[in-house]
């Protein structure tokens, strides 16, 4: 088939998709049964369900005085980067090539962390240049380095686990504020995931629209500490990895012929809200703090 016949059959496929499917993610106010999960799973089709754990203890406990208190001398993994770009595609002067952008990974105080973290989002005299820090990792963390929080959430989402019949693969806890962005990926895991403090805005996109984000491959490289700031060095003996370069916050950056033809979807987390993402989507997260409140933004997810 030639190029251009290639072509129009995806702009075809892709309007016809737009055509037979929502521009909205459902919303539902109660979990559902194993059965209507089971359901969405198999049309992959995303959902949110408004409060859903808004009765859980680490929803209706975890406050800056709680989780200090909890986590008193303990040290955690925080991922370190300038701008908030861990994991995104960076151009690279050095290199004068796009990179992922892979963050310095430092072992800190949680007291520490957590009071960057919180006096960068509500100290007004906080330097704007600042670096930014996040908790991160995607190990199982909530039953490893948070352990002792592990107790204030639920083990499994009872509908997914008994849907699908496996207890979760991971537990991850997130912790940062406003400047953190996860840049557009898709993951191999059926996630539910579940806001406990703050807001995650996502952008969505489904499977079918990998010819609009410009998915090609690129050479990771990590940030190092360099003087006052940082430099990104590549990652020794690595090979490329495929990452989407189309962003549709930037959609003049990077598009194919298809990108203008994607429509996202775009979901807000409130606190207490659960939003299952099937496996495969496309997915960019920005997050935002609570006018009034403690400066930072927490989540779990369960793979």
């Amino acid at each position: 088939m030639a190029a251009p016949d290639l072509d129009d059959s995806l702009k075809n496929l892709i309007n016809t998709y737009n055509e037979l499917n929502s521009h909205s993610v459902e919303e539902l106010f109660s979990e559902p049964s194993p059965l209507e999960f089971m359901r969405y799973v198999a049309r992959n089709t995303p959902f949110v369900i408004r409060g859903g754990a808004s009765h859980w203890k680490a929803t209706q406990n975890w406050n800056s005085t709680y989780l200090k208190s909890a986590l008193d001398g303990q040290f955690v993994n925080v991922a370190v980067t300038p701008f908030g770009n861990a994991d995104a595609p960076t151009f690279s002067p050095e290199h004068q090539a796009t990179v992922i952008s892979k963050p310095h990974e430092e072992i800190q105080l949680f007291s520490d962390f957590f009071t960057y973290v919180t006096q960068q989002e509500t100290d007004p005299a906080f330097p704007s240049d600042s670096e930014v820090r996040y908790a991160q990792t995607q190990n199982d963390n909530l039953r490893d380095e948070y352990l002792t929080l592990y107790s204030d959430a639920q083990k499994d989402i009872p509908f997914a686990r008994i849907a699908l019949e496996k207890e979760p693969d991971a537990i991850n806890l997130w912790i940062g504020n406003s400047r953190s962005t996860t840049a557009m990926h898709k993951d191999n895991f059926e996630n539910i995931f579940v806001q406990i403090v703050g807001r995650k805005h996502f952008v969505l996109l489904p499977p079918l629209f990998h010819a609009c984000v410009n998915e090609r491959p690129v050479l990771p490289a990590t940030y190092i500490r360099q003087g006052d700031g940082f430099a990104l060095r590549l990652d020794p003996d690595s090979q490329p990895v495929p990452l989407a370069t189309w962003d549709p916050d930037d959609p003049e950056t990077n598009p194919t012929s298809t990108s203008p033809l994607a429509k996202p979807l775009y979901v807000t987390l409130n606190p207490g809200d659960m939003l299952y993402l099937p496996a495969m989507w496309y997915h960019k997260v920005k997050q935002s703090c609570i006018s009034g409140g403690e400066g930072f933004v927490l989540a779990i997810n369960y793979w």
